[in-house]
């Protein structure tokens, strides 16, 4: 048995700009961080005394005789991917999922790093942020950016920088306190309105050569915000600045905020903070608001009904919290017929160079 554990994050600067469709050719940036609200995946194999062959739980439990008939499309083509049958494997987390934190990536990372602990193969984090994107972009077919599954897989206070040829990830480095003056300055409010990223996403995606300007501007903020961070600025700076990519953001596509969601931003604005956003693809989900501590009271007044959520950074990233060998025969599994690596001959599976995903 494993259980592994996977942080959701935070998006602060940048998002949009980690679209292949845009960092293939202009480069893309963003910073963002994980806080103390996880994931869990429990899996192992299940023993041969019951009629089916798989039991996945999340949302629904299914019960199937075939990795075919896995209705949920991460876990699927994931056990596909891997090699991986006769499956017990349950998900569960502190947050709902599709609720713009990178929930379905965390998935990604914590079902991964889970098949690999039960396969006796212990990955970096580089290789478990390519296998998840992989298996979200390419073999599920899912419209979205790269730095969810990064984020998740490595954890902490980072910078994300992009391009045609891969990926690299530098921590922000500032001192311990004032990192926790940025986290106590921060506020999390859940919306209660849930959306699919992906479709979001697909517009976003379809956006991004008439709105270049505008991720241009979003990318530069990239560099004025870490900045911020790591020079004696004032902390506000950081809040406006997040006020301001808001806006932009929400330009891209009438689907990333609604009236709604309009409304809840200027009550919190007209309250004290300083400014917020929603965090991933929009149309639901959490709001994040930079209020200094004396100003928070009134902005949770001001947004009474709405659940707030306090956070904590962290720093561990995806890790396994408990690992148990087991036997299990693959070899026997495919003398009775079963089995057979997944191989999708319609695309070019897998592009390193140098030992480095190229996202090709």
């Amino acid at each position: 048995m494993v259980i592994t554990q996977t942080p959701f994050r935070i998006s602060f600067f940048g998002g949009g700009t980690d679209f292949a469709e845009f960092y293939r050719e202009h480069g893309g940036s963003v910073i963002s961080t994980t806080f103390d609200k996880y994931c869990y995946v429990t899996a192992s194999h299940l023993p041969r005394f019951f009629e089916h062959k798989n039991s996945i739980v999340y949302s629904r439990i299914e019960k199937t005789n075939s990795v075919e008939e896995i209705r949920h499309p991460a876990v699927r083509n994931a056990m596909k991917y891997l090699d991986m049958h006769e499956l017990r494997l349950t998900y569960d987390a502190d947050l709902p999922a599709r609720s713009g934190l990178g929930t379905s990536s965390s998935f990604a990372v914590g079902m991964l790093n889970a098949f690999y602990a039960m396969k006796g193969k212990q990955v970096d984090k580089h290789k478990l942020a390519d296998d998840a994107i992989y298996l979200e972009r390419t073999l599920c077919h899912e419209s979205g950016g790269i730095q969810d599954q990064i984020a998740a897989s490595y954890g902490g206070l980072n910078r994300i920088d992009m391009d045609a040829g891969g990926y690299t990830v530098k921590p922000v480095i500032i001192p311990r306190e004032r990192k926790q003056d940025l986290n106590d300055c921060f506020m999390l409010f859940f919306t209660g309105l849930s959306r699919f990223s992906s479709d979001i996403a697909k517009s976003q995606a379809a956006s991004v050569k008439h709105k270049t300007a505008d991720l241009l501007e979003m990318l530069q903020l990239v560099d004025e915000a870490e900045r911020i961070l790591v020079s004696k600025s004032n902390l506000n700076e950081f809040g406006r600045l997040l006020d301001y990519t808001w806006k932009l953001k929400r330009g891209i596509t009438d689907e990333i905020s609604t009236h709604e969601i309009d409304v809840i931003y200027e009550k919190a604005l007209r309250a004290g903070a300083v400014g917020g956003k929603l965090l991933g693809a929009g149309g639901g989900g959490f709001m994040l608001f930079y209020a200094e501590p004396d100003k928070q009271r009134c902005v949770k007044e001001a947004l009474e009904g709405m659940l707030y959520v306090p956070f904590a950074f962290e720093n561990t990233g995806a890790r396994i919290l408990y690992y148990q060998d087991e036997f299990f025969d693959i070899h026997e599994l495919r003398k009775c017929g079963g089995g057979g690596i997944y191989e999708d001959k319609s695309i070019d599976h897998r592009n390193y160079r140098n030992g480095r995903f190229t996202f090709m």
